[in-house]
């Protein structure tokens, strides 16, 4: 099977669903940046920023729930390499209406890290909608998206837009 940049790397000749095989590559250090928006009302972004939310720290737990997913990426993304993760942190800048995740993850291996980030990054805005909830329903989770990566065979790459 082919893409517009050759063959899909998860899928063998017969069609089927393959994990990569990366052990002939060399271990490089990978770096991945991840980012996404939690759209909300204005009472729900107040609650934020004076932490007065009945649940608690929102932005530390949702910090602490990203770091935890980035660590399981491959229990949750069928196809995905277990990796020894170097670090991951989660970052938030609260606006007028949203919040901006940004994760970052890196390792020093054989395959990239930006599922990782990606997964970090989700996980991180689920946590800040079920624990402002009770507050605005109408939240919703928007733009997550691969920001940067670092390192490995195709090099570096980073998002124009």
């Amino acid at each position: 099977m082919k893409s517009e940049e050759g063959e899909f790397s998860h899928i063998d000749e017969n069609g089927k669903a393959v994990m990569v095989d990366v052990g002939a590559k060399e271990e490089t250090d990978r770096t991945a940046i991840a980012a996404g928006l939690v759209s909300m009302g204005s009472e729900a972004i107040e609650a934020l920023k004076k932490q007065d939310l009945k649940k608690g720290d929102v932005l530390g737990v949702a910090r602490v729930a990203g770091i935890q997913a980035a660590k399981k990426t491959s229990e949750l993304i069928p196809l995905c390499h277990p990796l020894v993760i170097d670090f991951v942190s989660i970052d938030f800048t609260l606006h007028k209406s949203h919040v901006v995740i940004e994760a970052i993850a890196k390792t020093s291996g054989k395959t990239g890290v930006e599922m990782e980030a990606l997964t970090a990054c989700s996980v991180a805005a689920l946590t800040i909608y079920d624990m402002c909830k009770a507050i605005d329903k109408s939240i919703t989770i928007e733009e997550i998206k691969l920001v940067e990566k670092t390192g490995g065979k195709s090099g570096n790459w980073k998002r124009s837009d």
